[in-house]
């Protein structure tokens, strides 16, 4: 048996898989999948009359409430898989304090700026609970491939893979599985 759990984060650029992948991931593993957006999308049922834009109220509260859940889960030896689409400046902080209580594995994501924008435009579109998040919108579009470009992935020392998530997964959902529980 391993002696502490592991920590999955699955990080990337918004539209670029993360959840579906990490939801896919935990249920492979066995363990719970914490999703940043899912957090904020539960807190906006209290928030009434809440607006999201870039750094609102509800996003800054879930970043503590994101990290202290995970550490409530490695502390009870839980493995678990972490999602969010935080660069490395918010990934860093928050993974350096659970460090001494998990083996971190990261798993990032990525796929074309326009694959991801298509992907967000079409959750928008489908899914009311994004009205939680500033995503863009079709007036955005132009403007979007240079801010995801731009992204900052996570950067902590730890094992990590990269999965191309256009089509699928590359590497496959196997061997993502067995660099996981590596």
């Amino acid at each position: 048996m391993t002696p502490v759990p592991t920590l999955v984060v699955v990080s990337g650029p918004p539209g670029a898989g993360k959840t579906t992948l990490a939801h896919k991931i935990a249920r492979a593993v066995g363990c719970p999948a914490i999703c940043r957006d899912e957090i904020k999308e539960g807190m906006v049922h209290a928030a009434l009359g809440f607006v999201p834009g870039p750094g609102d109220e509800l996003t800054m509260r879930t970043l503590p409430v994101f990290f202290d859940a995970l550490e409530l889960l490695l502390r009870a030896g839980v493995t678990t898989v972490a999602e969010a689409a935080f660069q490395d400046r918010l990934w860093r902080p928050g993974l350096e304090r659970l460090r001494s209580l998990a083996q971190i594995r990261i798993v990032h994501c990525a796929v074309d700026a326009d694959v991801a924008l298509q992907r967000m435009l079409r959750r928008g579109e489908e899914n009311p609970l994004r009205r939680a998040h500033a995503d863009p919108g079709r007036d955005d579009a132009a403007g979007y491939a240079p801010a995801y470009r731009a992204f900052d992935r996570v950067s902590v020392e730890a094992p990590s893979i990269e999965v191309d998530t256009t089509d699928g997964y590359t590497p496959g959902l196997p061997e993502i599985v067995a660099f996981v529980n590596g």
